[in-house]
């Protein structure tokens, strides 16, 4: 029984020894060999902080699971153990890691003559040179030929992916070292001719369309360009991988995003599918800020799967918009359908379901080509689509525009006749009008008329009553001046009657007591202040009268010279008996030369100003301080006269309509409405202006402006 049971220990121990054992990589010349799992053991340094002392003395390395080694976690290290052999004619092996973003590389082994580590970094490589060279994570590894060399590899990465490493012969690197150079040149001069063909096409075309396809194709080839090395010897690599390639990847889907929805016109045209579209802008910025955080596992998560989604939603789209007749979707429909294709291949390649291969390497590469080609197609489907809408248009518009062109031919004729016939009515109809102008014309000079005669029976009443207090003042004076008169005469009598007497000292007693009877002294005052009265009324008389012939000019068709300050204290003196007692007028008045003018028409302007001024006053329920102030100033290029009452004011309402004709608010029967009216037309005549300030409550002022040089 112990025997069988040694025999089972014995059978378990050299099974475990062959499941840990690898085998020898033997590089032969000419050839290139891709690292699998049956040539490495792993150990898996989550922390990235182990030193080569500390993997010599660790025991943990295991056999991989998946084919070619992969980095599960960001900031992690990946150590690998190899048994080298070097079947070449040349003393080094060129260890080169494909196109993965791997942050750190080095190889470390034990130099059997002194037991020291010796250890080269991948930049301590001296493979590559030039700043337009790709620089590709390699090691220049020394190993003499047919010797056998125990190597130990250190891989670290923010971004977990799995690790394509080659161990080639020295010819066989740069053999393809020189064939990747020229593969990635032709793509560069597609890209080049892409870029430029297209930038012409919009500076022809200007369609915005070419414009972002060109930035579509910028970002793409940077990012292409970055993963596969170019400009490590310019950017720091860390920086480059963590922050520049994951951001030109965003900037790459913002401007196909952009494309698309400029290509197929999805904002303006099909506006229900584009507010479920514009979310791919959020999907695709959003890695940006784990980026920025340093989260660099998780921005390489969303940045894969916002890859997957936004490449099923746009072939979505391509499908729906072909379906609904956009023909030019077609080539965007295959394209992202290749794309597509292209993303699952490199995630089934990431996660062993597919090999690794060159094919399966560069597909995203072979994809973009694809789908520059397809895109530049599509794009000149859509100017031969937009061409063929064109003249489909161009001929409807000739078949509509002839069709126009008959139905323009008939009307015309109908139009013709109707013309005759509208002309003769219009005939008619201009003859009525003329008569309807005409008493139109004659309405309205009797209501001009009207309102003369309306200011002139206002004035009526104080002009006799200021005629009368003048004539009553004389006839009340003309039977005292009588008395008066006859005494003196009968004293004169008495005086004839002793001159002809001898004996005359009796009638020239009679002639002293008659005088003092009368009281000469008395008559003779009297005499002279019924005189000085008589003379007073009869120059007020005189005054008025000639006041009311100044404002009766108003029909003067010529201009004359007239005294403004003058016309305005005529007009007061009309006005004087309609002025209540509690109202103050208060002129002040430059010296005016006489102005050039109509002065009736001025002088209806002052009358009917105002009497406006008067009436304004007199309709306040409570008079305190009530005045009104008329100034005349003097100016080099005219005259203005301001008339400020304290009345009741205007409303900003009332100001605008004030100059209408018929437009009044006093009362039905108390005003016409065309006294502003006639007044603005006079200042128009005259080439002058009038401004109105007022406020409700406050007064009004007038400002009259004349110009001294009308003709």
């Amino acid at each position: 029984m112990k025997k069988v049971a040694f025999f089972i220990f014995l059978i378990i121990i050299i099974k475990c020894n062959l499941c840990l054992a690898t085998d020898t990589l033997v590089v032969h010349e000419n050839k290139i060999k891709l690292i699998s799992k049956q040539y490495f053991q792993q150990l898996a340094d989550e922390t990235g902080k182990l030193t080569i002392d500390d993997i010599l003395k660790n025991n943990n390395f295991q056999n991989c699971k998946s084919v070619l080694p992969s980095i599960k976690k960001s900031n992690s290290a990946l150590w690998l153990k190899i048994i080298l052999q070097n079947k070449t004619s040349q003393p080094y092996i060129p260890i080169s890691i494909g196109t993965s973003i791997i942050d750190h590389f080095d190889l470390y082994y034990i130099k059997a003559t002194r037991h020291t580590i010796i250890h080269i970094g991948a930049r301590d490589s001296n493979l590559d040179a030039g700043y337009l060279t790709p620089k590709t994570t390699v090691i220049n590894c020394t190993i003499l030929p047919d010797s056998v060399k125990t190597i130990y590899l250190r891989i670290q990465s923010n971004s977990p992916d799995i690790v394509p490493i080659e161990f080639n012969s020295a010819d066989k690197y740069w053999e393809n070292s020189n064939s990747n150079k020229t593969a990635f040149g032709i793509f560069t001069g597609i890209v080049l001719i892409m870029v430029f063909y297209n930038l012409l096409l919009f500076f022809i075309v200007k369609d915005k369309s070419y414009l972002y396809y060109v930035s579509y194709v910028i970002f793409f080839s940077l990012s292409q360009a970055f993963i596969r090395g170019y400009g490590v010897n310019i950017i720091d690599l860390k920086a480059l991988n963590n922050a520049l390639i994951p951001t030109m990847h965003i900037l790459f889907w913002i401007s196909v995003l952009i494309f698309i929805n400029e290509f197929l016109q999805l904002k303006k045209q099909y506006k229900n599918i584009y507010k479920y579209y514009s979310a791919l802008y959020v999907s695709s910025v959003l890695p940006i800020l784990f980026i920025i955080t340093n989260s660099s596992n998780t921005a390489s998560i969303l940045l894969t799967v916002n890859d997957a989604i936004n490449s099923l939603v746009l072939l979505f789209i391509g499908v729906l918009l072909y379906r609904q007749g956009v023909k030019h979707a077609k080539f965007f429909m295959i394209a992202w359908g290749l794309f597509l294709i292209s993303i699952l291949i490199s995630v089934a390649r990431n996660i062993a379901l597919l090999p690794y291969n060159d094919f399966t390497s560069n597909v995203l590469l072979f994809s973009a080509v694809l789908d520059l080609l397809l895109f530049s197609i599509a794009l000149a489907d859509k100017i031969n689509f937009y061409r063929a809408q064109t003249n489909q248009s161009q001929l409807f518009a000739l078949h509509i525009a002839r069709e126009n062109e008959k139905l323009i031919t008939e009307q015309n004729i109908l139009l013709e006749n109707k013309v005759l016939e509208r002309t003769k009515e219009l005939i008619e109809n201009n003859k009525n009008l003329t008569g309807l102008v005409n008493n139109l014309k004659a309405a309205q000079s009797q209501l001009i008329e009207t309102e003369k005669m309306a200011s002139l029976g206002q004035l009526t009443a104080g002009i006799a009553h200021e005629i009368n207090n003048p004539i009553n003042f004389v006839r009340s004076n003309i039977n005292p001046l009588k008395l008066d008169f006859n005494d003196v005469f009968a004293l004169l009598d008495k005086y004839a009657a002793v001159e002809k007497k001898e004996d005359h000292q009796e009638l020239l007693q009679q002639a002293i007591e008659f005088k003092k009877k009368i009281d000469l002294n008395f008559i003779k005052k009297e005499i002279t202040d019924l005189l000085n009265g008589i003379e007073e009324g009869a120059s007020r008389t005189t005054e008025i009268v000639q006041s009311l012939r100044a404002f009766s000019r108003t029909d003067e068709v010529e201009l004359k010279l007239a005294d403004i300050n003058k016309s305005i204290l005529s007009t007061l003196v009309l006005l004087r008996n309609t002025i209540p007692y509690y109202i103050e007028i208060t002129p002040v008045f430059d010296k005016l030369k006489p102005l050039n003018c109509y002065p009736g028409k001025l002088n209806q302007v002052f009358m009917n100003i105002l009497q406006n001024s008067i009436q304004a006053i007199k309709e306040k329920k409570k008079h305190s301080n009530e005045s009104i102030l008329i100034a005349t100033k003097d100016y080099p290029e005219n005259i203005t006269i301001e008339i400020t009452d304290t009345g009741t004011g205007m409303t900003n309402e009332v100001k605008q309509r004030m100059f209408d004709p018929f437009f009044t608010t006093k009362d039905v029967g108390e005003g016409t409405g065309l006294g502003l009216s006639i007044v603005f037309g006079i200042i128009e005549k005259h080439h002058g202006a009038i401004e109105v300030k007022s406020q409700k409550n406050k007064g009004t002022t007038f400002i009259i402006m004349l110009p001294k040089t009308l003709n």
